[in-house]
This record gives structure tokens, sequence and C-alpha cells, in this order.
């Protein structure tokens, strides 16, 4: 036999030669001596090998553990409010938490052999070979999944305009918008075609979605729920969560799909304990502390001031104390954190090519790549929001460098710790969900700021909740009184007080 040390491997790095280094050591100001080109390069020659030696471990990935085909894209007519990216049909285990129901999976999650597309053309064509953890665990509670759900284009817009496979609509009434980034997921839950979805959220994209479409969907803690297996947009920010008709299933599929990873993603911590959620739920509310958010109540829409006011004495009918509750931080707390929010999406997303770095955990390789290999080739197909967030990123750091979203950053420490301070005194803090009603989708016609405020212009009592990481739950609190569209009310506690934030949804629930 051939001795295979001799044989001959196709390079995985090609080196450099001397040009290529000179115009890297011109473009990141090293300004090396040219006579030194060639010495550097004998060095980094030896690096590299370093490469290829790696290259031949195999690499550990997550487990698809249920057989499945890839399933098809949905013809019009068979798309409802154009809410479905991808169908398929996935069974789970014959029994668990999860049997008998139907699942959509937001379209930033991985689900192995399933196309993928993050709601943008950069992602078209790609299929992750891995299930997220999340999917993992929906089918080993005996969840059916039974596709993938539109979402808004790299999930940055909470409106439902911006997919790259076209608006999603509102079940409620199809020429308005069913919000976003989580929209398909939404919109599905809403319509009757599936019992469950996971959604993802970052600035308010589980809760608005549900808040316009008349679900419920929580931002569980942050850390709570992994998020192993998704697309990363700001690490300090993502969260997955559960959508549901009601309550009790959300309540239920957090159940399923929260706890530790093993390590896998460090947004979390060992040691979590996981209640029976579900066993939690109640309509009495007695001894119970209610905080009315005064500030989430500014700039209001009429009817949706009324409405969830209304809703929130039905607390007092549940046993609670109830009384309003003043933090004015609440009305800047959100916009001196979009910084953090927006930089760091655009590093993870653009600059870093889609990756978040400098973690240990799992690292999705192939959606980075291929990715990496889109955006380099298609940016110009990014959404209208995303390229005038990115040019203003890409300003901000070329003139400002890191400054502000490392101020951010700390900043959030300070917020975080105001409104711990609040849920000292309070058990939960209660507001809407967002401020007005589902608007029109919007029309050609419409200006280039009016389509980018659109996108970003109903976050405020949702985005500051990310950033500090509480437990947020979107409820249905009634209807507008014309046009009979839903409203949202959202109630807000403690870091891993999720079981009693479920609880007053449950409460406010029973009552209607």
């Amino acid at each position: 036999m051939q001795n295979m040390e001799k044989t001959y491997y196709s390079p995985q790095v090609q080196k450099p030669n001397c040009e290529i280094l000179k115009k890297l050591s011109s473009n990141i100001g090293l300004e090396i001596d040219p006579g030194q080109i060639e010495n550097y390069k004998d060095v980094i020659d030896g690096f590299i090998d370093n490469y290829s030696v790696l290259n031949d471990f195999p690499e550990p990935t997550l487990p698809v553990k249920y057989p499945r085909t890839p399933g098809h894209r949905p013809a019009p007519i068979d798309n409802p409010y154009n809410a479905w990216y991808w169908q398929t049909d996935i069974i789970g285990a014959t029994e668990g938490l999860l049997k008998g129901k139907t699942v959509g999976i937001k379209d930033n999650v991985a689900v192995a052999g399933v196309p993928m597309m993050n709601g943008t053309k950069i992602l078209e064509g790609y299929t992750p070979e891995f299930d997220a953890t999340v999917v993992t665990r929906i089918l080993d509670e005996g969840g059916r999944i039974l596709g993938k759900t539109a979402c808004e284009d790299m999930c940055f817009s909470a409106n439902s305009f911006t997919c790259s496979t076209g608006p999603v609509r509102n079940p409620n009434d199809e020429t308005r918008a069913s919000g976003g980034s989580s929209s398909g997921s939404a919109a599905l839950v809403a319509g009757g075609h599936i019992d469950l979805a996971i959604g993802g959220d970052q600035a308010g994209s589980v809760r608005v979605p549900s808040s316009w479409c008349g679900i419920v969907g929580l931002k569980p803690t942050y850390g709570l729920v992994p998020y192993t297996g998704a697309m990363p947009m700001e690490f300090t920010v993502d969260h997955l969560g559960p959508m549901a008709k009601t309550v009790f299933d959300c309540a239920l599929m957090l159940e399923a799909i929260a706890g530790y990873d093993d390590g896998l993603d460090p947004r979390q911590h060992p040691g979590m304990e996981i209640p029976k959620y579900t066993q939690m739920l109640s309509n009495d509310l007695t001894g119970l502390k209610v905080g009315i958010l005064k500030e989430g109540f500014a700039a209001c829409d009429v009817q949706v001031e009324k409405c969830v006011k209304e809703a929130i004495q039905k607390f007092a009918t549940a046993g609670a104390l109830v009384e309003e509750v003043s933090m004015p931080l609440h009305l800047k707390a959100g916009q001196a954190l979009i910084p953090a929010l927006f930089e760091g999406s655009y590093l993870t997303m653009i600059h870093d090519l889609g990756s978040a770095i400098n973690y240990n955990g799992f690292y999705p390789n192939s959606m980075i790549n291929a990715w990496a290999k889109g955006l380099q080739s298609r940016a110009q197909d990014c959404s209208v929001v995303v390229k005038a967030v990115s040019l203003m990123c890409a300003y901000m750091r070329k003139n400002y460098h890191q400054k502000f979203y490392g101020k951010a950053q700390n900043v959030k420490r300070y917020i975080r710790q105001q409104y711990n301070e609040v849920l000292q005194k309070y058990d939960v803090l209660v507001m809407p969900t967002v401020k007005f009603p589902a608007p029109l989708l919007p029309e050609k016609s419409d200006s280039l700021k009016d389509l980018i405020e659109g996108a970003m212009n109903m976050i405020a009592n949702t985005a500051v909740f990310n950033q500090t990481g509480h437990p947020a739950v979107s409820v249905n609190a009634g209807y507008t009184e014309e046009t009979k569209l839903p409203i949202g009310m959202q109630i807000v506690g403690r870091h891993f007080d999720d079981a009693l934030v479920l609880k007053c949804a449950y409460a406010l629930e029973q009552q209607f």
C-alpha cells in the first residue's frame, strides 16, 4: 500500500504570495518593510500549516434524531397569509408534553435537511445539516413540525413587509401587517394552521406579532431557552421563545424547550431549574402587586390605552393589588440602548459575516459559511432597513469605532438595575405591548423614509427588555371597537420568574 503521508492532497488553505501580503500590510497599517515580506511569508506559511492539521479532525455537530423529507415551497394558493417559507412534516416521539401538537419553526432556526433563508436572498439555497436544540427538544416531546415560518429579512424589522418571499398578512385583516420579525409564526398560529410556533426576539419580534395577531408570545428570560443552532443577530439580545393561541400552550412549550444546553450556548448558565410551568398557572393572584407602568402609555393610541387599562383591572378581580408606578427612565432607556442592538447586529451579520465569535460553544459553521458567501455576492439584495442600518453603522464604526456600542453595554447594567428596583416593589409591570394596532401594509408609493420608520416604530415598549433580559409576555387584552383588531398587553417580570409572568397572563386570559 502506498505511504499515505506522501500522497498529494488538495490544500485546504491557499498560502498567500508576497504581493498579497504587501497589500494587506498597507491596508491594515502595518507598514512592513517590503524587503522583509519574504521573511514574513516563510513564517506565515508555517502558521497556515496548522489549519491543515485542524481540517483533519472530525467536527462535532448537533444531532438529527428523527427522519424527514426536505418538503417543498408551497404554492400561493396553499400558503395562508404567505406565512410559510417552507413546508415539511417531521414526526417526533410517540409520547411527550407536545404529543398531538403541530409546530412551526421560524426560518432563522435550523431544521436539518430543510431549506433555510432567514427571510433574505443572501441565504437562499442553504440547507442546514443539523437541528437546532429547540427543534430536537420539540420533537423529543412529541411535537410534529409542519414547516418553516416566514420571517423578516435578516429578522431586522418588527413589521411584516421585508421578507424576500413577500409580505406576511394579518389573519384578522389581510390588508394589515402581522408584525415581525416572527411574522409567519404569529399568523399561522392565529389562523389556526398550527398549534404552536417558535419565534425569535431581539427587540420585540415575538411580542409585536403576537400583539397584532391576537395570540400569546413569550420572550423568556435571557438564556432560559438555548439559542443553539439559530442564526445570531446580536449575542446579548438573542432570544427564542414560544408562541401559541393560549397561555397554557405557551407554558407547555416553554417546559419543552427551556433548560441548559450542556455548554453549547454561552448565553446560558448551568444549574437552571426548570419548573412545571403549566402546573403553576392559576387565576388566583391574591397577594400579588401589579404595577401599571405610566410611561408605557406615553403617546399611546387612545383605543389601545383604553383597552389595556380596562383589561388591567381584571388583575384586581383576580385578587392582585393594582396601582400605577412611574419610571421616567423607561421613555429613554430603549433609545439609549439602540446603539448596542444596531452596531452589535451590524458587527455580527455584516462585518463579521454572520458569526458571533470569542465564545465557547457550538458554531453553526455551514450556516456561517453560506451566509458569508451570500453576503459577499448579494449584499445589494438586503432589505432597505438592513441597508440603512448597515450604512449608519459602517459610518459610526469608521469614525467612532465601538465607543457607543461599548457605552451602551455599560449603561445597560444601570438600566437593568433600575427595572430590578421597581420589580422589587411590584411582582410584575404591565403596559401595552405595542402602542397602536396593526397598520396597513405599505404600498409601492411609500417613501423610503416611511418604509424604514414603519419597520421600527412599534418597539418602544419591547426592545428595552431584550437588553435587560427580563421575561416579557404579550397576551391579548381585547380589540379595537370598529376594526376589531387585536390589542396586546405586555407583562414583565423578574429574571427567571417566567412562571409568574405566565400565571398573570393566564389569570387575565381566563376572564375573557
